[in-house]
Parts: structure tokens; C-alpha cells; sequence
């Protein structure tokens, strides 16, 4: 009898182990576009084209400054960081996005979704802050061109990648370190074809208090800090040529293409933060879209806007096509 009822005590207790392993599940669930399963395969043609277009202008664009010696100016260097930067985005991004619009394939592991989260946040603090190194870029070449070599040197350039790296490292890192802590029993359906901190956060069953607070630090630390500065640096940039009185148009122009990645980075980006913390009640689809534009625009734009705007690129572009 007491053999009995303790083979029932052992097998209830391997059935309790086993539903609770069952409920930590080994696998998010990801989506497309919810709703629009069955044209998955078509809207995939648009995901891919954007994919291709924006992995061959990033990749030309790299190619040109690095075999072109008269491209060998910080402006450019700087232009090429943001190319390996939005390389890297996509990368990061692809295998779920065009798996889920391709094969069908929703499932990640809990690992591979804090790695791509991770990647993501992380790409997006580095190009925010070389988006801002090419804004003091341009101060200085406006400001005072006659030292603007001397100042922005190779050596100091390579620093100041350097630092973007380990700044974004330092504070991208914590963020899968404390969504690995959590007990995750819910559905574990996300609702985009990529993993996001704000998303995941919310399927644990833990107290995310802390992760909270520590979203918020990131998104005032990078988001808020390197637009505000951006703002400041040109406007000193304005008041720098009126000050000076000469050649304005010109002067301005040179900052067109970075004001214009500048808009395409941060204004999906600071509308999506937003709707994640205030936009409780906004329709999924525009979340969806919005997750979408700012991860797929940026790399696409922007080699877009700096091939029209400089010239010089331009002219070295075509030089090899036509060659």
C-alpha cells in the first residue's frame, strides 16, 4: 500500500514537473501582418525587393568610399559607418521577417529572440549616435573649415566609432540579461516577425517594474539625448552662417542628406515609443507598420538621399557602372 501511494506521489509530481516545464515554453511565436496569412507570399515581393535594393546601395556605397581615395574625408567615413551600421539591421532582422512571409516559419527560440533584440537595439543606439557624430561633422566643417582635417582626423574618427560601439554594448547589454531572469507561462505569441524588448517584456509573468524604468533610461539616454544634441549642433550651425554671411546656401546644403536620415531615423522611432507607452488603445496594424518602417526605411533611404544630394558620390558611382 505505502509502495503504491508513493509510485502515485512520484508520478504526480513528474506530471507537476512536466506541466510546468510545458508552461515555461522553449519557443516564441511570431507574426506577419495578422489577418493577411493568406497573401503572405506577396507582400513577401515588396519585403524583398526593399531587402535587395538596401543591402546593394549600402554595400556600393561602402565599396566606392573604400576603393576611392578622394572619398577619404570624414564626411564619407562617417556615411560608411552608417552603411555598415544599417547592414547590420538588416542582417539582424531578415531571417525572421522574410522566414515568416516566405516559409511560413514562426518559430524562435528564447535565445535566438534576445540575441535578435538585442542585435536590434543595439544597431539602432550605434546609428543614433553616428547620426549625431555626423551632425558635429558638419558643425566643424561649417564652423571651421580651414581646420576641419585636422580636427576630424582618421585616428580620432576610429575613436569615435569605438565609443559608439561601446556605449551602445554598455547599455543594450542589460536588457536580454533581465528578460532572461523572468518566468514566461503565457501564449508567448508576438505580434511582429521580429522579436522586440516591449513585446517580450510584457509576456512574462514577473514584475517588469524594472525593465520599465530601465526602457525609459535608454530611450531618454539615446533616442531623447542625440536628437536634443543634434538640434543644438545645428543650431549653431545656423547661427554660424549668419553670422559669416557667405556662401549660406551652400554651407546649408551640405546638410541636407543628414537632415533628411536624421527625420527618416527618428520620427517612426519616437512615434513607436510613444504608442508603446501612452498608445494603449491604437490599432495593432499602425504598431505593425510603424515596427516595420523604422527597422526597413532607414536602411533603404538613406543611401537614396546621400547618392542625390552629394555630387561627388554620385559621379564616383557612376564612373564604375559606366566603366
Amino acid at each position: 500500500m505505502s509502495r503504491s501511494i508513493s509510485s502515485s506521489f512520484l508520478f504526480f509530481f513528474l506530471s507537476g514537473r512536466k506541466v510546468q516545464n510545458s508552461l515555461d515554453l522553449p519557443m516564441f511565436i511570431l507574426t506577419g501582418i495578422p489577418g493577411q496569412e493568406d497573401v503572405h507570399l506577396w507582400i513577401s515581393i515588396p519585403f524583398c525587393l526593399m531587402y535587395v535594393i538596401s543591402i546593394v546601395g549600402n554595400s556600393i556605397i561602402l565599396f566606392v568610399v573604400k576603393t576611392d581615395p578622394s572619398l577619404h574625408e570624414p564626411m564619407y567615413i562617417f556615411l560608411s559607418m552608417l552603411g555598415i551600421t544599417d547592414l547590420g539591421l538588416l542582417i539582424a532582422t531578415m531571417p525572421t521577417i522574410l522566414g515568416i512571409f516566405l516559409f511560413n516559419s514562426r518559430e524562435i527560440s528564447f535565445d535566438a529572440c534576445f540575441a535578435q533584440l538585442f542585435f536590434i537595439q543595439l544597431l539602432q543606439c550605434i546609428e543614433s549616435s553616428v547620426l549625431l557624430l555626423m551632425a558635429f561633422d558638419r558643425f566643424i566643417a561649417i564652423r571651421d573649415p580651414l581646420r576641419y582635417a585636422s580636427i576630424l582626423t582618421l585616428p580620432r574618427i576610429a575613436k569615435m566609432g569605438l565609443v559608439c560601439v561601446l556605449r551602445g554594448v554598455a547599455v543594450i547589454l542589460p536588457l536580454p540579461l533581465l528578460l532572461k531572469r523572468f518566468q514566461y507561462c503565457r501564449a508567448n505569441v508576438l505580434s511582429h516577425s521580429y522579436c522586440m524588448h516591449q513585446e517580450v517584456m510584457m509576456m512574462a509573468c514577473s514584475d517588469t517594474s524594472v525593465n520599465n524604468i530601465y526602457g525609459w533610461f535608454i530611450t531618454v539616454l539615446t533616442v531623447i539625448l542625440d536628437s536634443l544634441l543634434i538640434f543644438l549642433s545645428y543650431v549653431m550651425i545656423l547661427k554660424t552662417v549668419i553670422a559669416s554671411n557667405a556662401e549660406c546656401l551652400r554651407a546649408l546644403n551640405t546638410c541636407v542628406s543628414h537632415l533628411c536620415a536624421v527625420l527618416i531615423f527618428y520620427t517612426p522611432d519616437i512615434f513607436l515609443s510613444v504608442i508603446y507607452r501612452f498608445g494603449k488603445s491604437s490599432s495593432p496594424l499602425l504598431q505593425i507598420l510603424l515596427g516595420y518602417i523604422s527597422l526597413l526605411l532607414p536602411p533603404l533611404l538613406n543611401p537614396i538621399v546621400y547618392c542625390v544630394k552629394s555630387k561627388h558620390l554620385r559621379a564616383r558611382i557612376i564612373r564604375i557602372f559606366v566603366k
